[in-house]
């Protein structure tokens, strides 16, 4: 008699079927946010992708979409084999920018894996007091 238990499962299929993507699975980086006096600094983990890859806009919901597409493939030839391997990477990461984000002066910078997006808050103007003549 073989008895089996749940642990032989792969972790893919367990995530899928309690409703959850395993962390492996690599459709979404890791991510830091910093919030400092002057604005916020998101940090998110993208080794292995190129600059040239990554994307970051703000969309009309005053989102911030980061996305990134790789594809690679590797082809080996030898007597009579052939091997060809290849891998895809893609992921969207959308983040809501507060109120007082100053969406002119974003900035973004990658570096050994890390791409940086600096998110300055908007000054903070002292509101006029205004007199208002009765008639």
């Amino acid at each position: 008699m073989i008895i089996r238990k749940a642990q032989w499962l792969p972790e893919i299929l367990l995530g899928d079927f309690y409703g959850q993507k395993p962390a492996a699975a690599g459709v979404s980086p890791s991510t830091n946010i910093v919030e400092t006096d002057n604005g916020f600094r998101v940090e998110l983990a993208v080794p292995g992708v190129a600059k040239e890859d990554i994307k970051v806009d703000i969309n009309k919901d005053n989102e911030l979409v980061v996305s990134a597409s790789k594809k690679s493939e590797t082809e080996e030839k030898q007597e009579n084999y052939l091997r060809k391997e290849f891998s895809f990477l893609e992921f969207e990461k959308t983040l809501t920018l507060p109120e007082d984000a100053d969406k002119d002066a974003i900035s973004a910078s990658y570096n050994h894996g890390v791409l940086n997006i600096e998110i300055p808050k908007k000054a903070k103007t002292e509101e006029e007091v205004k007199s208002i003549a009765i008639a």
